[in-house]
């Protein structure tokens, strides 16, 4: 077995998205701060998970190319650095697609049903009278392999998909006590805000169309925001506030950075002394702040011709390198390294 399955340098992270539209504030606080904040510590992977996308976009496949050039400039944008980590298109690393059929070998149909996040989509999609496919159902499986490819120790995710690092922990214990030691077990690593509910008070997602994206411009923000859910109960601005469930102060919490200012604006909600078009109308500010320097960054990335085509290019060749020493390691584990 390579003597490097466990270098003696910095331990390893991966992570990453699908590539179904742009990055929001959810993702943001959920799991980009911690790569940008971790790239310096850590040998970072971030993938670009196209195939996650067929599990139910499916008949959308002609906007990835589109939507993967957009990742890679949110990426780019928030502040991770293409010299410190590889960000790679799963498709394009074939040792992941292997090592998942391996896995799916290892794992009952019951315990990947028992995942409360795919029992959950399975019967969000029994109620829109859609049929489930066999991929959709093992994707947490396809999940393990992007994750054990790189023989990752840490794994920064929001909060819905525990569930699957869970399922990765796992398999590499299994495939540990079956074939030896391989793989190392990873940790998940949750934002400070794992979940930012959507502005509509629901779970923030792109389908609900619900997010504030880092792409937005001010305006965007701005009216957004002003339709942001609060409090149902207050009807006129000398009213007492509630904060829980209220989306406004959720936002405060997670980007306003001032705790004296955030505790007043709670304090006076709280007694009927402001109004929620005022706390909106600086929540506004507060965002547009937050991402000035992302529209800037964003902005000069795409005078970058050959940006995006580079950085891809370097981290897909750095992950596949990673991914076959791995690759090696579980053949010989399990004696498929044949020789005729």
């Amino acid at each position: 077995m390579p003597s490097n399955i466990f270098p003696k340098n910095k331990k390893r992270i991966l992570t990453g998205d699908r590539p179904t539209g742009p990055l929001h504030l959810g993702h943001y606080v959920g799991s980009l701060k911690n790569r940008v904040q971790l790239q310096n510590d850590y040998d970072c992977f971030f993938i670009i998970a196209d195939y996650q996308v067929l599990t139910d976009h499916l008949t959308q496949t002609h906007k990835i190319n589109e939507n993967i050039r957009q990742l890679v400039l949110d990426y780019l944008s928030v502040g991770i650095d293409p010299q410190k980590s590889a960000i790679f298109v799963q498709s394009l690393v074939p040792q992941i697609a292997e090592l998942t059929m391996y896995f799916s070998m290892m794992v009952s149909l019951s315990s990947v049903q028992r995942n409360p996040t795919v029992k959950e989509e399975i019967k969000a999609a029994k109620i829109g009278k859609k049929e489930v496919s066999y991929g959709f159902v093992g994707y947490p499986i396809s999940q393990a392999a992007d994750i054990l490819a790189v023989r990752a120790h840490l794994v920064p995710v929001g909060e819905d998909n525990l569930p699957h690092v869970e399922q990765t922990r796992e398999i590499a214990r299994a495939f540990n006590r079956l074939f030896g030691e391989v793989f190392p077990v990873p940790e998940a690593l949750l934002g400070a805000f794992p979940r930012l509910p959507g502005i509509d008070g629901q779970k923030m997602s792109k389908s609900r169309h619900n997010a504030i994206y880092l792409s937005d411009t001010p305006e965007v923000v701005a009216k957004k925001v002003m339709a942001a859910y609060t409090d149902p109960t207050r009807i006129h601005a000398t009213d007492p506030g509630h904060l829980e469930g209220n989306v406004v102060f959720a936002y405060l919490d997670a980007f306003c950075s001032d705790v004296n200012e955030l505790n007043e604006l709670k304090s006076k909600y709280k007694k009927g002394k402001i109004g929620d078009v005022a706390v909106k109308k600086r929540l506004i500010e507060i965002i547009n702040s937050f991402l000035a320097p992302i529209r800037e960054k964003r902005k000069e990335l795409e005078n970058k011709p050959n940006l995006i085509k580079n950085v891809l290019e370097e981290g897909i060749e750095k992950t596949k390198k990673e991914a076959q020493i791995t690759l090696q390691s579980v053949r010989e584990a399990m004696h498929f390294n044949y020789r005729f």
